[in-house]
Parts: structure tokens; sequence; C-alpha cells
């Protein structure tokens, strides 16, 4: 006989999107909750949305969502009787499960030891082999002194022969992963694993593994309950990544079919029973060109892309979470599980993805989900993205009868999406989506960084008409910063003469009314047909040469943010500003912050003399390292920041002043 453990209010251990998902299905069934937070996120969604909310520490992960001692006393203080961790953060920390069974509280997860067996990867890969899941030829721990020396995993490499992938063996998300083509790139690639890896998990242990080239990701998720019950839900691709981070996920998957979908999931199945698992997991499994899968690492949690098992499923997996930590038997078994249809899910980030895929951080002006996709995300117009988080900002799902379907969906719900203020990767995931590799079903782990330059950029044509159509928005929104409202449209006898800078180029335009609301414009030498046709808060209808098309935008003084033809544009008005004298750009020797980030390492002291390129100090924000190197050769005159220190985007954090240094 099991026993059950009911519960009544749930304190969720997470933040943002993550934690409003939960709240949706806990508030389903009838369970009250509980939002934890940082100071950073005190006007949060999540914080608004639960039933109670208690704040946990300050901004950093370290100082509030990774502190089990603030999570288990905010559950106390508020009556909550079962916690759940969310997908992220404390989700798949051993420590964190059993503080919560130590405090008498449900865990609405695994158990500590089922985390303990599987969190470690190198134990996990053990623990598959045995149970005869096929695995990766590789090298682990085995208990050895040494075993973790440079000498050791060089020569332990050179075995598995080139090339070959060091993997961090704690925590996920690609943090401490590295591709190593040969035996000359092993040590600095190993070094900068180790590194992020212990910044990131505490615990700068690597396996090595064979490396499969362009395979498939793959992952089976799987159900099982503590009465002995397992299911798998079938697969979902993974496979267009970057820096091993998911960016698109699709279920189920073109390169899988029902023959072999059985056999993963049985394996699957099989593995988590050999462990006695309770509740929502995720197998990770490589796919090679052959059909041959290996297992990679199983996630003991709710992954972030559950939604497209749930759109082919018409299961909610929170759901099942709840009733299976409940202490009931899961409700389906494998032959009632049914597929329909086809699901894509694609993860926004804030981040510049031309502007290599640097982490954003700022104010989200303005902000519209299209109401024609299922959109996770904890946004509203006006909030904070804080740079002390994963990058991830909203993630947009679409489900068809069809793949294609689903993806014409897909593409047309991201081209509607208005996300102004913050820079996201918006319109390289549409790319990704579009591209005919892509469409065709082809995409492997190689798919970005085969694509890249074909996904990146601005089209000319596109770039050329957003310019006219900011200066008829310029002109419109001059007065209130927002719209002239009908009784005060547009008048001039006279030409209007606009100056603006769009897509690193300063544009000169000049406005000459026609009649009422319609316009010639003279841009940059061309002249454009411009009319004001609707006008609405932070939305115009305008017609270009004779083409009307929809403009969603906001205006902050001499910043307008605009939204055209599917894409997000940055308007500087220099119309009134006064010319300044350009000063030197470039070569000044001053370093300045990439982004609003940690310091995690300084490599140089002052005095130190450097070569131009070389490595000065490493930033942290939202999950990813960013290595800063001197701009010319030189002495280190300043040195202004220390490790552990928060730094905003643009400061100078290093002075290099420029000198001759010999080669």
């Amino acid at each position: 006989m099991t026993t059950p453990t009911p519960f009544h209010k749930i304190l969720i251990a997470n933040r943002g999107e993550i934690a409003l998902r939960v709240i949706r299905s806990a508030r389903a069934l009838g369970y009250r909750t509980v939002a934890v937070y940082s100071t950073a996120d005190a006007h949060s969604r999540h914080v608004r949305e639960a039933d109670q909310a208690v704040c946990i520490g300050e901004p950093l992960p370290s100082q509030s969502y990774l502190r089990i001692d603030a999570i288990i006393d905010a559950a106390k203080r508020t009556g909550a009787d079962a916690v759940h961790p969310g997908y992220g953060f404390l989700a798949e920390n051993e420590d964190f499960a059993q503080a919560c069974r130590d405090a008498g509280l449900v865990f609405i997860g695994p158990s500590p030891e089922a985390i303990r067996a599987m969190g470690h990867k190198a134990g996990a890969k053990q623990l598959m082999m045995d149970a005869g899941v096929p695995c990766i030829p590789g090298y682990q721990r085995d208990g050895t002194e040494g075993d973790q020396s440079p000498e050791r995993l060089a020569a332990e490499a050179a075995r598995i022969g080139y090339p070959v992938m060091i993997k961090a063996t704690a925590g996920g998300g690609g943090r401490g992963m590295r591709l190593v083509s040969s035996a000359a790139d092993f040590a600095a690639a190993l070094a900068s694993a180790q590194s992020e890896a212990q910044n990131a998990f505490g615990d700068p242990e690597v396996i090595l593994e064979r490396a499969i080239l362009e395979p498939r990701h793959i992952e089976i998720q799987i159900f099982a309950d503590r009465h002995g019950h397992a299911i798998h839900l079938g697969e979902r691709d993974c496979s267009v990544q970057r820096r091993h981070q998911k960016v698109v996920e699709e279920a189920p998957s073109p390169a899988v079919n029902a023959e072999l979908r059985a056999r993963m999931g049985e394996v699957a199945v099989k593995a988590v029973k050999a462990i006695a698992y309770e509740g929502a997991g995720t197998l990770e499994f490589l796919l090679d060109r052959d059909g041959n899968f290996f297992f990679m690492e199983m996630n003991t949690r709710l992954q972030v892309e559950h939604p497209v098992t749930e759109a082919i499923t018409g299961l909610d997996l929170v759901e099942l979470q709840l009733r299976v930590a409940a202490g009931e038997p899961l409700p389906i078994t494998q032959d009632d599980v049914r597929f329909s249809g086809h699901a894509i899910e694609v993860r926004l980030c804030a981040e510049d993805a031309d502007g290599g895929f640097m982490p954003q951080s700022g104010r989200m002006a303005l902000w519209h989900a299209p109401e024609a996709l299922r959109v996770e995300h904890g946004l509203v117009s006006g909030v904070e993205v804080p740079p002390y988080y994963d990058s991830m900002i909203a993630k947009l799902v679409a489900h068809g009868r069809t793949r294609d379907e689903a993806r014409r969906r897909l593409i047309s719900g991201l081209q509607d999406l208005v996300a102004l203020g913050v820079t996201t990767n918006q319109v390289f995931l549409a790319r990704c989506l579009a591209h005919p590799v892509f469409a065709a079903g082809g995409a492997t782990t190689a798919f970005i960084g085969t694509h890249q330059a074909e996904l990146l950029g601005t089209d000319a044509a596109t770039l050329r008409d957003a310019a006219a159509v900011a200066a008829l928005v310029l002109a419109e929104t001059a007065h209130d910063g927002t719209r002239r409202h009908s009784e005060r449209r547009l008048t001039h006898t006279l030409p209007l003469g606009l100056r603006y800078g769009l897509g690193g180029a300063t544009h000169a335009a000049a406005l000459t009314q026609l009649g009422p609301n319609e316009f010639t414009a003279q841009i940059d030498g061309a002249e454009r047909a411009l009319q004001l046709v609707e006008s609405a808060p932070h939305r115009l209808r305008v017609s270009l040469d004779g083409v009307v098309e929809a403009v969603a935008f906001h205006r902050d003084g001499a910043r307008l943010l605009m939204h055209f033809r599917g894409r997000p544009y940055d308007v500087a008005d220099h119309t009134r500003a006064v010319a300044q004298r350009q000063g030197g750009a470039g070569g000044d020797g001053k370093v300045r912050a990439s982004m609003n980030g940690r310091v995690v390492a300084v490599l140089v002291a002052e005095g130190d003399t450097v070569q131009a390129g070389q490595p000065l100090l490493t930033l942290e924000a939202m999950k990813m390292e960013h290595v800063h190197v001197a701009p010319v050769a030189g002495r280190i005159t300043l040195l202004a920041v220390g490790v552990g220190e928060q730094v905003a985007a643009h400061r100078v954090v290093i002075e290099v002043t420029a000198e001759a240094v010999a080669a």
C-alpha cells in the first residue's frame, strides 16, 4: 500500500512565466498558491496573480531564488504544505527536495534520491548503462585519484578520438559544454568548461563523450507514479539549438516514425522504472543519421518545452504532476495516449541576434502577444526585464493539423508579436521557421551554425520602407508622444524637415502635405507617397505608395520604437538635436561593459601590459559568460571593477593606455 500525501496550498519556488504556468493549473484544481520573489521582481505578474507572495531576497539568484532556507521559511509563514519547483533554479536540486521533505512539505517532483541519481551526469550514465540503455562512448569518474586532472582528461580525449564533447556533470542548459575538434584546442576548452561549471553549479567536474556530429536532439517525456505505473508521452525534437541551448522545439519529430517512437519510449520507461522514479521527467537522446539513439541525460523536472506535448496529447502536464504528488495513480495508461496534429514552440529571448546574441535588459515599453498562439509569458507594457536571470522572456506555441500548418501559424504569430523597448530574437526565430531546411524537416543540431548568415541581418527593401513610414510616425507623434487626435491632424503648408537615425544610418526626409492626411515625402533622395489612414493609441494604419499596413509604436521623447512588417525598429529623432562635435570612436582604450552583468573573472591587474585582443575580464548575464578583450595594445592604467561586482551596461570597467608592446 502507498501513502497519499494530500496538500492544499502550493508555494511555487520560481518566477515569471514558469510560476504563472503552475498557478494556472493549480487554481483549476482548487489549490491556493504562494509566489516568492526577489526585490527585482516585486511588481511582476506572478507576484500579483498568486494568492499570497513573499519577498525572499535581493536580485541575484543566489540571494533569492536559490536560497533554500528563505523558500522553506516562506512556505511556513504562509501555511503552504507543498512546493512546486517549476523548471530551472532549484528544480533539480536534491538538497532542496530533501529540505522540503524534512520540513514536512510535499515536494511536487521526484524524490531526493532519484534527483541525486540522475542529476550527476557521470552517475546517471552508469545507471543507464546498467539498465541496458544505449549510451555514448566516453569517460567519467571511476573513483581513481587524479581522474579529473587536465593530463588524465587529455589522455582520455585522445583515447576516445576527436571530436569530443566536454560536459559538466552537474546542471544543464548547455552550461559547461564544449565541442573540441583537436588536441591543440583541448586544454583551453577544458579550462573554460570547468570555469563555467564552477560558476554555474559550484562543481567543476566534467565527463567526456565522443562527439556525434550533426545529430538530432530527441527527448522522451515520461510520467511515473508511486504505484509502479510509468508511461511515455512521445518525443520532442529540440535539434535547433545555439550554444547547446534550445531555440525551437516541436512534437512529434519529423525524424521519428512510429516504430522508432515505440522503441525510444520503451527504453525511457524501462529506465525510470529502474530507479523507482515518480513524477514528470525527460530522457534526452542523440539520434544519429543511421537511426541509432544514445542516452545523454535525464531532466528530473518538467521541461520548458512541455506545451508542445500538451498540444498534441490534450493533457495538462502540470495537473498530472499535482495528482501524482498527492499520491493518486496516473489517470491514463500507455494505451490511452493519443497524438493529434503537430506543435512547434519557439523561445523568445531578450538578446540581440544581430549583435552576437548579446543578452539585453531594460524596460519593455510596449508588449502585445498574438491572440492566435499560446504564449507563455510574464510581461506587460512598461515592465522591467532584469539582467539577473535567464534571457528567455516568453515562449510561443502553435498547433496545427500538419507540421506545415503549425509552422505557418507560428511564423504569422511571431510577425504579429509586438515587443518594443528590449531587443529580442523575434526576427531570428521567424527566419529559422521559414528557412527551407527547417521547413523540410531537415534541421539538426548544426542548423543554426551552418545557416547563421542567412538567419541574420535586415532586408534592404524593407528597411527603406520602414524609414519612409518612420517619417510619418515621427511627424504624427511629434507633440504628444503618442498620436495626434482626429481634430489635430497634421497641417503643414511648407515641407516639414526631419532627420533621424534608423538601421545604423541617418536619414533625411521632407514631408509635404497634399491634402487631409496625405503627403509626399522626399526621403534619402527618393519620393514616396504617404497617407495616414487611421490612428489609435500606439497604433496607426498608413498607406505607403498605395499599400495600407499597420504600425505599432511607442514614443519616448526623441526615441521612437516602431513595429512594422513583423519586426521592431528603434528610431532616434535628431530633428531638434543641437549639432555636436563628434568625439573619437574606437581605439580610445576604454573597455565598456557590453551588458548589465556580474564580473566573474578578472584576468589582469593594473600596470600589466597587454596585447590587442587579449582577454581582460569575464561578465556573466542571463546564464551566459562574455569575455571582454583589450581594444588596443598597451598598459592597464585603470581597473575599476572586482570579481563579484554587478556592473551596468556601457560602464567603463578597464582602461588601456596605448603604447608599443613587444610581440
